[in-house]
């Protein structure tokens, strides 16, 4: 006796990274869904925390403690993210969780940065919509995201699908992110790179710069400035 196997549907596909049909009725029902908290979210008054904060719980169940989105904020489904505790999103950041958006624990993402997991196809035959023998499809995919503990990502950061950045790492504004990023590193440019990895060098004892009411200097922000105050010999 033959037993069929049971075929994926297209929010298992989506979600698995797999082709899938974005037309498709129950990921349409998950979409509109997203779409009317993320509205709602975004209508509350600036002042409502509390009301806030139910909606992006459920909006994105998987959640940890202690988080803040400013408005606005979007995604496509919300529950193809899952982040940690403590994270702060700025203004107006994106979040196109296709496929799964990890989040670890104490992450800063500054204004106006994007998460683009989805992916279409190169070919434009392949790409658009068009009919097929069963009807219409729309056929896409996504690759996902993962950016590990305590990393802040600056304002106006585009992260392409398919990369992971490494714990404790920061991202230079503007960067676009289209390969992994190491641990505890400086990292910029299009596309982003290392710059330097970061040290001691980088400590700027910030309690003890605080209540002294100090400019935020680092040891290696101190030490170029006392090279650069030195006279320059004599030619």
């Amino acid at each position: 006796m033959e037993v069929n196997e049971k075929k994926s549907t297209d929010l298992e596909r989506m979600s698995a990274g797999r082709l899938y049909n974005c037309t498709d009725r129950q990921v349409f029902f998950k979409h509109a869904r997203a779409l009317r908290l993320i509205d709602k979210f975004n209508r509350a008054r600036f002042w409502n925390i509390p009301k806030q904060k139910r909606i992006i719980k459920k909006l994105i169940p998987d959640h940890g403690r202690n988080f803040f989105f400013m408005q606005s904020f979007r995604c496509e489904y919300g529950f193809n993210i899952k982040f940690g505790d403590d994270l702060f999103v700025n203004f107006d950041c994106i979040f196109m969780d296709v496929a799964p958006i990890k989040i670890g624990n104490g992450v800063m993402f500054g204004p106006r940065v994007t998460i683009a997991t989805p992916v279409h196809p190169l070919l434009d035959d392949e790409r658009i919509m068009q009919q097929y023998p069963d009807g219409y499809y729309d056929l896409e995919y996504a690759k996902p995201v993962t950016i590990e503990d305590r990393v802040w990502i600056a304002s106006n950061v585009t992260i392409c699908g398919g990369v992971k950045v490494g714990k404790g790492s920061v991202i230079c504004a503007g960067s676009v992110i289209t390969r992994d990023i190491p641990a505890n590193c400086l990292a910029g440019g299009v596309p982003c790179k290392v710059i330097r990895y970061l040290d001691e060098q980088d400590r700027m004892n910030v309690l003890r710069t605080y209540e002294n009411d100090e400019y935020p200097l680092s040891a290696r922000d101190r030490a170029k400035l006392k090279t650069e105050k030195q006279p320059k010999s004599a030619q």
